[in-house]
This record gives C-alpha cells, structure tokens and sequence, in this order.
C-alpha cells in the first residue's frame, strides 16, 4: 500500500471467486478495467466467470484509489482510477528452457487521473518487489506502443493477421502422417492444457497460458462472458493415436462474403499436424476463406503451398513485450548456440539492471559477472534493447542500425546475433 502527494493510495489484493472475502472490491475492479478498454459494462455474470478464472491464475490486483473528496457526480471512490494486474507463467527461452515471468495485464488509467504518476508507481514498484521475489523477466501485451519502453520494456515477438483462400488455389504439397477428426469442443477443457503444454516446451516465446484459454478454444466462455455455440473444434491424431493438435474455429455467417471461417484458437505440436489442420481447414464446405489472427511471421504455411499468394497477409505487428528484472540472472539461464564473450554497458530507466556486464559463453552456458564502472563494453544498450534480443526475434545488428544499440567493438552486434539465437522461429500464441 502506498500513497501519492496525499491524493491517491494504491491497493493490491488478491482475485477471489464469488462467496469469498473480497470478491466485491475485485468486481468493482474488473469494471473500471472494462470501462479502461471500452467495452460494454460487464454484467454480473461476466464479472463473476471471469473472476473465477483470474483466481485460479492466481491474478494480483492493483487499484489507486482516490483518498480525498470525490466530485459530486462522479463515479465513487471504491471504483479505482488506475488498475493494473499480474500473474505468473513460465517463457520458453529458447532450446527447452523455461524462466518464471511476471506478466502485467490490465493496466489502466482514468482520463482524468492521468500524468500524475500513477502508472510509473504502480509498475516501478511492482517490479521492484518481482524482482526481490527472485523473478528475473516480466512481460505484457502492449495496446499501445509508445508507453512502455519508459519502463524498460522492448518488443520481443510479433504476429501477423492472415486471410487464406481456399478455393481451388489451395493447394498443399504435403502428404498426410496423421489424420485429423472433428470432436465435441468441451472436449478441449481436458485436451487444449495437454496439446499446449507441448507447443510451449518446443516455441521460444511462448507463454503459459491462463486458465481463460481453455474455455475460450472450447467454447465455454468468449470474449463477451458468456459460451459460444458457433464454436467447432477439429483434433489431430498423430502417427501414433495420440492428439498432438487441434484448431477451435467458427463459421461468421451467411452474410459474410466470401464465406469464411475465423480461426479461435490453433495448436500444433509437430509440423505434419499444423500443415494437417491446415488441410483439414481448406477442405470444409462451403467456404472460400480462413481467418487467423495469430498467424507467425516465419510461417511454412506458405513455403508448403503451390500457390503461397494465395495468403492475403497483414503488415506485422508487436506482440510480446519482454522486461529483464534480473540481467545476470536472465542472462545465465538461457542456452546459447555459439560460444563467445561480450561486454555490455547496460542502461535501466527503473535502475533494476544498470551496470556493466561481462557474458561469457563456452559450451553453450553462460557466466556473467558485474565490471567495474568505467570497463570499456563491445555493446552500449538500454535494457529494452537487450529484452528485445534476448529470445532471438529482434535482430541486434538491426537495433545497432537504429541507434539503439551502439556498437564500440567491431563485429560485436553480428556476435550477439548468433549467440543470441533459438533453435526456430520466436513466436506466442498466448495474449494477455
């Protein structure tokens, strides 16, 4: 708890499901974090679904609150002015790794509350005390993009929209090891944490996915709070009978020319399963178009096509923003295919990582060990900059281009290019 030139105190307070001590406040905080994004105000029920699902994420809240008068009218002081939240999950890092991250969602601020600190207290401090409980990385999914590099934030990931035809210029140069079934869609709250649990071990980038995702891909629980009957949902069964994929998706009517699909939610742990799904997808009746919205940017969709124009792509765009809390300790997990050592003079607004660090690789594992101030470094960078390389999907060589890496050794920005890459494509299908 603390408090900001006497105005406002901050509360952080666990999300509990219905019946439970505190479940009011929570709700009333799930409402102004709907109101932050311009959604429909909530209906009980909604706040209630989703709550239940925040509680077994174990989601901390964050509100400031206003402590003096309140204007005559205005929404009353129990409804907080700025929200925040954060949850933890594990990232793929590359090579099988994984690193608990603090991830930070819902952040809001009131119109009128706004350039009085209250983000910057809300968000410094909460990194501040992830960092002293051993946390060493945080992320968030940015609305905006001009907001968070302040904090120490870089882009780290993207993603793409896609629109496939599927008429007769698809065609896949693939042949079949699997075979792919349509299935009751409830049958994702057992197998969609199962199928995920093996994409996230083998995609850098990825993130753990909350408990929403499951009844999202199911269609137990959409994006309005309530089930979703359009929802259909295809399993593939691998060589070996087992379901390593599957693709939850939704016709948008018969006023929708041409006739499409939109693709909810696609999972493939092998890539004979995600060209399957795919084939599977191009196949259904009727329809002349596929939808996706979390489409990579290194897709083989288009490499495995007779006609890879027949993908209609949207420009990219950031999706997962990283945050190093920890440098040594970030730094030190990973696994690096190309040994080497490189000095960096590191650079933290937040002053969690600043100082001048010494990566040593042999092997494959790194040391790193804290330099004296004054050590001259191979690479001058802000700590957005390093989360950006940091998982292999920013190019270093490209930052140093763009003046926000300098480069004081020759050669040292095309080194961190190779000792920072990962074994495929960096990607994550886990909005939050």
């Amino acid at each position: 708890m603390g408090d900001l030139s006497g105005n406002y105190e901050i509360r952080r307070f666990g999300a509990v499901p219905k019946g439970n001590d505190g479940y009011e406040e929570a709700a009333t905080w799930s409402r102004a974090v709907s109101f932050g994004f311009h959604e429909s105000t909530r209906t009980p029920e909604h706040v209630e679904k989703a709550l239940a699902t925040y509680a077994v994420d174990g989601r901390v809240l964050t509100g400031a609150y206003q402590t003096g008068s309140v204007a005559p009218g205005s929404l009353p002081a129990e409804v907080p002015v700025a929200t925040f939240a954060t949850l933890r999950k594990t990232l793929n890092i590359g090579f099988g790794r994984t690193l608990e991250t603090q991830l930070v969602t819902s952040v809001t601020v009131r119109t009128s509350h706004r350039r009085r600190g209250l983000l910057r207290r809300m968000m410094s401090e909460d990194l501040r005390l992830a960092k002293e409980d051993g946390v060493a990385m945080a992320a968030l999914t940015a609305s905006e993009g001009s907001i968070y590099g302040r904090f120490g934030y870089g882009v780290a990931s993207f993603e793409r929209s896609v629109k496939v035809d599927t008429t007769t210029r698809f065609t896949l140069q693939h042949q079949p090891t699997g075979s792919v079934e349509v299935a009751d869609p409830k049958a994702l709250l057992e197998l969609a944490p199962v199928v995920f649990d093996r994409v996230h071990r083998l995609t850098p980038g990825s993130i753990g996915r909350q408990e929403w995702y499951r009844q999202l891909a199911s269609g137990s629980l959409g994006h309005e709070g309530k089930e979703d009957p359009a929802v259909k949902v295809a399993l593939h069964y691998g060589p070996g009978g087992d379901v390593d994929g599957y693709v939850s998706y939704k016709f948008l009517g018969w006023d929708t020319k041409p006739y499409t699909v939109e693709v909810v939610d696609l999972l493939a742990a092998t890539n004979d399963a995600y060209l399957e799904l795919w084939q599977f997808l191009a196949a259904i009746d009727l329809v002349e178009r596929i939808t996706w919205g979390e489409a990579p940017l290194d897709d083989p969709l288009p490499w495995a096509l007779t006609d890879p124009r027949c993908i209609d792509s949207s420009d990219s765009r950031d999706m997962l923003w990283l945050r190093i809390l920890d440098a040594a300790a970030a730094l030190e997990a990973r696994h690096y295919p190309a040994d080497g050592r490189l000095v960096l003079d590191l650079h933290d607004p937040l002053g969690l990582t600043a100082g001048t660090w010494a990566l040593a690789v042999e092997g494959g594992r790194a040391a790193v060990e804290r330099l004296p101030e004054g050590t001259p470094a191979d690479l001058a960078l802000d700590v957005s900059a390093l989360s950006s390389i940091y998982l292999g999907g920013v190019c270093p060589v490209t930052l140093a281009a763009a003046g926000k890496i300098r480069e004081s050794s020759a050669g040292a920005a095309l080194q961190a290019r190779q000792m920072f890459a990962v074994e495929r494509a960096t990607h994550c299908l886990t909005h939050f």
